[in-house]
């Protein structure tokens, strides 16, 4: 851990949002800070030089990436230790979120230095909010392995989670995924597709898996761009599982059987009550 005197000018690492698509969703305290730092570390320098130059922003950047991550964050806490600044951002998006950064800001904390977060564009957000699908709890999966029998049983995994499921898709891998949700979910998960958040194209499909391959296969425009896919798995409960094996067992006792004696044979088979499953059957029966 540094140790620094109360009056040592000490800088700050900024992580900065920055647009994934619209650039009026820059925001005006996004664009200060830029300014204001003295040195700006960009996962691909080129593709930040582009969006500094049109907000005219002139601070030094340097590359901040997956392979040079751990000997970057060396260099970025000397900078910070001579009271010099420093913005941390991603090509689009909120940096860290399947992004470079994690090595950097858990290296900096540990170091005792501020780490300050200047909120902004986030695609998984800005899809989830849209999607019709639940809120209330979801887990982003990230982006997903490359191989079939990878993605397939990260896939599987999600049936032991709460809420929405969202994971981030490429262009030329989204119909092969759309294929292991249709084979690990059929038809029992709803999926809603954002693609192109926030760009000219941007749009929502919405339906099983199955259907939504349909979609690619009417219209080869919708296979185009970067995707948030969200996936809804409703979980069957045990009552529900419960309920509706009892009727599968009355409507098979109910092809042989009067309702009376239908529903005597399966309080014996399933240990519930009579009269309960005697309405059952009359219902089933009407």
């Amino acid at each position: 851990m540094v140790s620094h005197s109360s009056d040592e000018a000490r800088g700050t690492l900024y992580i900065v949002a920055t647009p994934i698509g619209n650039l009026e969703d820059f925001s005006a305290r996004a664009i200060n800070t830029l300014k204001g730092v003295g040195f700006i570390a960009a996962e691909d320098t080129r593709h930040t030089k582009r969006l500094l130059n049109h907000f005219g922003i002139e601070t030094r950047l340097f590359s901040l990436h997956d392979h040079n991550e751990r000997d970057k964050s060396s260099y970025i806490r000397e900078l910070l230790f001579q009271g010099t600044s420093v913005a941390l951002v991603s090509d689009a998006g909120t940096p860290l979120i399947s992004d470079p950064g994690y090595h950097v800001v858990n290296h900096i904390r540990n170091e005792g230095f501020d780490v300050v977060p200047i909120p902004g564009p986030s695609a998984l957000i800005a899809a989830l909010c849209v999607s019709g699908l639940p809120t209330d709890q979801f887990f982003f999966s990230g982006f997903l392995p490359a191989k079939t029998k990878s993605r397939k049983d990260v896939m599987s995994s999600w049936k032991q989670q709460s809420g929405t499921v969202i994971f981030y898709e490429s262009t030329h891998r989204i119909v092969e995924s759309m294929k292991d949700v249709d084979a690990v979910y059929g038809d029992s998960a709803k999926l809603v597709l954002a693609r192109e958040i926030t760009k000219t194209f941007e749009t929502f499909l919405s339906g099983t898996a199955s259907e939504i391959l349909q979609m690619f296969s009417e219209d080869a425009n919708q296979l185009k761009g970067e995707f948030v896919v969200m996936l809804d798995y409703q979980v069957e409960s045990d009552l529900d599982a419960k309920a509706a094996e009892n009727r599968r067992i009355l409507s098979l006792l109910l092809e042989e059987l009067p309702v009376k004696q239908a529903s005597q044979l399966a309080a014996k088979i399933t240990g519930e009550k009579k009269n309960a499953l005697y309405q059952i059957a009359l219902e089933m029966q009407s």
